[in-house]
C-alpha cells in the first residue's frame, strides 16, 4: 500500500513508522529508490503529517496507538483507520480525534496481501462527506473499489459483515470438498461443478481451500501467506459481538467462530483460514464426530 502512495505522480512526501523493522526494508526494496522518511515513533507521524494512515490488528492496538498520538493531533488532520474493528471502538477513537479539530475515517479493505500489492483493494470508508472526498483521492492511489458507506463506523460494520460471509463460506466449502473426495470425487472436477452451479463462490472459485485444485492460493502452499485462521477468529468475533450487543441472533456467526477457535487451538492459528479444509480432512473418522 505504501509504495502505491510513494510511485504516484502526486509527490507525496511519505512517512512510515511500524514496530516490525523488517517492513522499512520491505518497502525500500519496492519503491525504486524513492525516497521515504521514516518516524521514530507514531507520536511523530501525527506531529509531522497532514494525513495519517493506520493499520493496525485489533481493537486494543488501535486504542494504544491514537492514545499516543493525541497529544500531537492538529486542528485540519485527516486520520485514515484502514484496522478491521469493531464499530464503537471506531467511533469513540474518532470523537477523541475530534475533540483535536481534526477528522478520522475508519477505511477497512478486502483483497488481501494481493490485492495490496496490485491496487485493487476494496476500501469500505465511513465518516463526513467531506472527509471523504479529501481521502477518495489517497485511497484510489492504493485501490480499485473505494465505497462510502456512511458515518463513522460504517466502514466497519460493512467489513465485519464481508468476513462474517467469507469465514463461514470457507467453512461450507471446506466441508463439501471433504465430503465429496472422502466420497471418492475428483477434487478439482468437483470444484469446476461448485464453480458452474449454485455453489458457486470466492472461497471456491478464487481462493479453494483443497490441495492441488489450484495454484498461487495458500493451499498450494500448505496454507502459508495469506489470512491467518487467527485474524479470521478476531473478525467473526468483532461480528458476533456488535451483533450480541444490539441483540442480533448469529447462529452461524457462532459455529463458525467456535470452528475457527478449534482450528486456532489446534496449532493452525498462523496457517491460512483456507485451512479449515485440512481440519475437516485430518478428523474423517474421529469417533467423536
Amino acid at each position: 500500500m505504501v509504495k502505491h502512495l510513494i510511485k504516484s505522480n502526486e509527490n507525496h512526501e511519505v512517512t512510515i513508522f511500524d514496530v516490525n523493522k523488517d517492513a522499512y526494508n520491505l518497502v525500500k526494496k519496492d519503491i525504486d529508490g524513492r525516497s521515504v522518511t521514516v518516524a521514530d515513533s507514531v507520536a511523530d507521524v501525527a506531529k509531522n503529517c497532514n494525513v495519517v494512515i493506520t493499520m493496525l490488528p485489533a481493537p486494543q492496538h488501535v486504542n494504544a496507538v491514537y492514545k499516543d498520538m493525541l497529544d500531537n493531533v492538529k486542528p485540519g488532520q485527516l486520520y485514515i483507520d484502514a484496522s478491521t474493528i469493531d464499530p464503537q471502538t471506531t467511533q469513540d477513537v474518532a470523537k477523541q480525534v475530534e475533540s483535536k479539530g481534526a477528522q478520522l475515517m475508519d477505511a477497512p479493505v478486502s483483497g488481501g496481501v494481493g490485492g495490496a500489492a496490485a491496487g485493487t483493494l476494496t476500501f469500505m470508508v465511513g465518516g463526513e462527506d467531506d472527509a471523504f472526498n479529501r481521502a477518495n483521492p489517497l485511497l484510489k492511489l492504493m485501490g480499485k473499489n473505494i465505497v462510502h458507506c456512511g458515518k463513522t463506523g460504517m466502514g466497519q460494520v460493512a467489513k465485519i459483515a464481508n468476513n462474517l460471509v467469507l469465514g463461514i463460506s470457507m467453512a461450507a466449502i471446506s466441508e463439501a470438498m471433504v465430503m465429496g473426495t472422502r466420497l471418492g470425487m475428483d477434487p478439482a472436477k468437483l470444484a469446476n461443478i461448485f464453480n458452474t452451479s449454485s455453489a458457486r463462490c470466492w472461497s471456491s472459485d478464487t481462493y479453494n481451500p483443497c490441495p492441488g485444485v489450484m495454484e498461487n492460493v495458500p493451499s498450494s502452499r500448505n496454507y502459508e501467506g495469506g489470512f491467518a485462521s487467527q485474524l479470521m477468529l478476531k473478525d467473526v468475533g468483532l461480528a458476533v459481538t456488535a451483533a450480541e450487543a444490539a441483540k442480533i441472533p448469529l447462529p452461524l456467526g457462532k459455529r463458525t467462530q467456535q470452528l475457527y477457535k478449534d482450528v486456532s487451538e489446534a496449532g493452525l492459528g498462523s496457517k491460512d483460514f483456507s485451512v479449515v479444509f485440512r481440519y475437516h480432512n485430518d478428523r474423517v473418522g474421529d469417533s467423536e464426530l
